[in-house]
């Protein structure tokens, strides 16, 4: 896709969401795109690869949780894959504090050529797991916001996020169309890491009928010292059920 084609595709979503980029920040997105599709080729980031597809279901949607997060916030932004909503959230935010975490090395790899590539600053790509960065000083309980798209059921990402997050701090779950029944089964793990439920977000992405919610979680208090569990153990049997 030409440049001006794309900024044209990106304006026009971006337009509706009422967020305004400079010139600078149109072509990031761009070489990001492009970094994208040329990785994609031979480390598999993503099954996204239409152009089109990738400013809607990428960057747009990563973008649609940025009016929950504050001014000067610190985000961590957990199973982040090929950076999703992580970076499109620093391209737009300069001033966010932004890690990026992922399991997968050779995607922390690709993080990395992103962030060099498109000179980012204030952001940093991490190698591991949650259940064991969580437990690290330096990252547990530090963060005012926790997020990941696409990751893993309620109650498991509940363990993943929540103690990550300071006291106040929101844990921001994406989810797509379906979310009662996670919402439902969630809310004990919510408790028992000492946070809760606060709201819920429902929308369509622009100019789609594809349905996506947002739940934010509120951490009211410290984590206990058991979570998360060890790592795969969320996963295999989420708190609460």
């Amino acid at each position: 896709m030409e440049y001006n084609d794309f900024k044209e595709i990106l304006e026009k979503y971006l337009y509706e969401m009422q967020i305004n980029l400079d010139e600078s920040q149109v072509k990031q997105f761009y070489r990001y795109m492009n970094l994208l599709i040329e990785w994609n080729e031979k480390v598999n980031l993503t099954a996204i690869t239409d152009p089109h597809e990738i400013i809607l279901k990428h960057f747009i949607d990563s973008l649609t949780i940025n009016e929950y997060i504050k001014q000067g916030t610190t985000v961590i932004d957990v199973g982040s894959g090929a950076g999703f909503p992580g970076i499109p959230l620093k391209i737009c935010r300069q001033d966010i504090d932004v890690v990026l975490l992922d399991s997968l090395n050779k995607r922390v790899n690709f993080l990395n050529e992103v962030i060099s590539n498109l000179d980012l600053q204030k952001v940093v790509a991490v190698h591991g797991r949650a259940e064991e960065l969580a437990r690290n000083k330096q990252y547990r309980e530090k963060f005012d916001c926790a997020t990941s798209r696409a990751v893993a059921n309620m109650a498991t990402l509940s363990e993943y996020l929540i103690p990550f997050l300071k006291i106040g701090g929101t844990a921001i779950c994406m989810k797509g169309a379906f979310v009662e029944e996670e919402l439902q089964n969630s809310k004990n793990a919510v408790y028992l890491l000492g946070a809760e439920i606060i709201r819920r977000e429902e929308f369509n992405l622009p100019q789609t009928d594809m349905v996506r919610n947002v739940i934010l979680i509120e951490k009211k208090s410290l984590t206990s010292l058991k979570y998360p569990r060890k790592a795969g153990i969320p996963s295999k049997s989420p708190l609460g059920n």
